[in-house]
């Protein structure tokens, strides 16, 4: 993956023009058969990648609305479209939210995957409710951050699990109790309701045990090998939506929200970013312009 020249994005039916001020990214995506091809499975390179952004809206398609020209937006660009990691992208109108003008960008930008997949994954899929025990694995990372203050905030029982140095991060962000994934046993955590992995793999397989009746295992990695006794099992792959995109700015504003930023790196420095010896804590951001 090297920078390169682009020519200006086109704004299709339904599309918006951004001009990104900040963007995030999944460390995994250059593996992602959709960074390099379309929707037909036909090569597209040179692809540019990153699904989150915040930025301003400068063109608008034909036929959009909902959304103006100078308008202050957050959200996800399409997963078989060009990306976030660039001055302008063209995005679906409706993949989009208003970002309040007191939000800064390079926070709305570490929220859009990691926002909606922690609420899909705990009260859609996970079907989570006041009072009961969830298992985040994962805590103190992009997905794992925000669910704990979600699941807390919902009124659940929070364990986090993790590396060692992730400890404190997550006690703090809200966990009740945290599991030392190095040094502690999982399996002395008991019973919970839901499980929300990230992982995948040894951690997944056995975590399928601790699953009380009736409860659920979701997951975001990859296909559950390993069922739950009497519960279920669900994989996902997050999915736009606006509503509740809106509904985690809300929450950013009010501080009951505070995404979890590792790092925020220039644009020239984004091939870098993707290493993994450059990886932090939370979520690391480009900034694409300067507000």
């Amino acid at each position: 993956m090297t920078p390169m020249d682009l020519p200006h994005p086109h704004a299709a039916e339904n599309d918006v023009i951004v001009r990104v001020h900040a963007a995030g990214f999944t460390p995994g995506e250059l593996d992602w058969p959709a960074t390099w091809t379309d929707r037909a499975g036909r090569d597209r390179t040179p692809s540019v990648p990153g699904h989150e952004l915040s930025g301003v809206v400068v063109e608008l398609g034909y036929g959009t609305t909902g959304l103006s020209v100078g308008q202050r937006v957050f959200g996800l660009t399409d997963w078989t479209r060009n990306g976030s990691l660039a001055e302008y992208t063209a995005v679906e109108a409706r993949n989009l939210a208003p970002l309040p003008a007191d939000v800064d960008h390079t926070v709305a930008a570490a929220l859009p995957i990691s926002g909606l997949t922690a609420w899909q994954g705990l009260f859609d899929h996970g079907r989570l409710t006041t009072g009961q025990t969830v298992l985040i694995h994962g805590a103190a990372g992009g997905v794992g951050s925000v669910a704990i203050q979600l699941a807390r905030e919902a009124g659940a029982q929070v364990i986090g699990t993790g590396r060692a140095a992730d400890r404190e991060t997550a006690l703090e962000l809200g966990a009740h109790t945290f599991v030392d994934l190095q040094n502690d046993t999982l399996e002395d955590i008991g019973e919970v309701d839901v499980v929300l992995d990230v992982i995948g793999g040894d951690i997944m397989d056995r975590s399928a045990a601790l699953v009380r009746a009736g409860g659920t295992l979701v997951a975001i990695a990859m296909q559950p090998r390993v069922q739950p006794k009497d519960g279920r099992s669900v994989f996902f792959v997050v999915e736009p939506d606006r509503a509740r995109l809106t509904e985690l700015a809300a929450r950013l504003r009010d501080g009951r929200l505070k995404p979890v930023v590792g790092g925020v790196r220039p644009l020239a420095e984004a091939v870098d970013a993707f290493a993994p010896a450059t990886r932090t804590p939370g979520k690391t951001i480009i900034r694409v312009t300067e507000d």
